[in-house]
């Protein structure tokens, strides 16, 4: 016998930058092979933060917001069979067309359909998943897996696609450029995949503790004076000298998305190396780069965005396996109706993450 599933649910909808609304909708019910899934840990993101404060070009306002989830299948619609009710799920909030030129020659993370019908909401109680998301990025929750590590499928996703746009096994160092959730999450993939030490620059210390204990060779926190030639820059080109690169880092891993950031990454990376923009930069943004280093120096310049199918079943596997953890990065537990506060301890840098629950009290952490 299925749970009881309520009549009605809390929604909390983004109206428009820094004003969330807590709507009471409708619990939906799944069609033709949807699955409506209840959610154990709905976690913070960037994205989520973002938007919050300032919108999203991919996220049209007024919108729920929650991406990064993980549930048990409630209600399961017509035709599924691959999923029964009262079964633990991982999932991400997106699935490709899988018939557009993109789809075709598997660059499946710039399908823009993917995009157009991305599946946001997941701070509520019940979120209802589209039959194409079912068909091809939701599969059943490995056994040990805790919702809380099933919930950063998403985010670690986009890292695995992000590691595929660079030379890693030509990298003798590498540089990661902030401090945040993806930030930590490159560092432990990079250090799963590569004997590459890693050089971890940021500013806050708390997050720094973390990234020495997730096994940076050396965290540098320097950012304020790293634009130009600033002590900054010097402080980081140190601790680059110190794991062996007086030139700069074969590879630099920007995740901050701020065109100083960027510039940054290109001034730190070695002739011969791989600057990865992974941060998006607020539109109509603009980062220029030196062409002599480009033509004589062979440096390259390669952007990341989203992920393949294929990146998906990957970073569960390094879910599975215990390759990447996430229990460090989730800071502070919020019941799902403590939104609000839950970006702000985001965005004050009090948190790395914030799982939100619907058992968890709000005395919690």
């Amino acid at each position: 016998m299925g749970e009881s599933i309520p009549r009605t649910m809390s929604l909390p909808v983004l109206l428009e930058p820094g004003r969330i609304e807590l709507r009471e909708v409708a619990v939906p019910v799944p069609g033709p092979g949807e699955l409506l899934v209840r959610v154990e840990v709905a976690l913070t993101c960037g994205t989520d933060v973002k938007t919050y404060r300032r919108g999203h070009p991919k996220i049209p306002l007024p919108a729920p917001l929650g991406h990064e989830f993980a549930g048990t299948a409630a209600a399961v619609g017509e035709g599924v069979t691959a999923f029964a009710a009262g079964e633990a799920l991982a999932s991400v909030h997106t699935a490709p067309c899988g018939a557009c030129a993109f789809c075709r020659r598997g660059r499946e993370n710039l399908c823009a359909a993917a995009m157009d019908q991305m599946l946001l909401g997941a701070f509520a109680p019940y979120l209802l998943l589209p039959a194409r998301l079912v068909r091809t990025n939701v599969f059943p929750r490995p056994a040990g897996m805790s919702a809380t590590t099933a919930a950063a499928l998403e985010p670690l996703a986009c890292v695995v696609h992000g590691l595929t746009r660079i030379p890693l096994g030509e990298a003798g160092t590498v540089a990661i450029l902030g401090d945040g959730p993806i930030a930590l999450l490159f560092l432990q993939v990079l250090r799963a995949r590569s004997t590459a030490p890693v050089v971890l620059v940021g500013r806050h210390e708390t997050r720094m503790r973390v990234a020495r204990n997730l096994g940076a060779a050396r965290v540098v926190t320097a950012f304020e004076g790293l634009a130009g030639d600033g002590p900054g820059q010097e402080t980081v080109r140190e601790a680059l000298r110190d794991v062996g690169a007086p030139a700069g880092a074969d590879v630099v891993v920007e995740c901050v998305g701020a065109p100083e950031a960027w510039r940054l990454a290109f001034a730190l990376t070695a002739p011969g190396g791989t600057a990865l923009m992974f941060g998006g930069c607020p539109a109509d943004t603009r980062a220029a780069f030196e062409t002599y280093r480009i033509h004589y120096e062979e440096v390259d310049v390669r952007g990341a965005f989203h992920f393949t199918p294929r990146d998906v079943r990957k970073a569960l596997g390094l879910l599975a396996a215990g390759q990447v953890r996430i229990e460090p990065l989730v800071t502070h537990r919020r019941p799902l109706g403590e939104l609000r506060h839950a970006l702000d301890l985001v965005m004050r840098r009090e948190a790395i993450k914030v799982a939100l629950c619907p058992d968890v009290s709000s005395e919690h952490p």
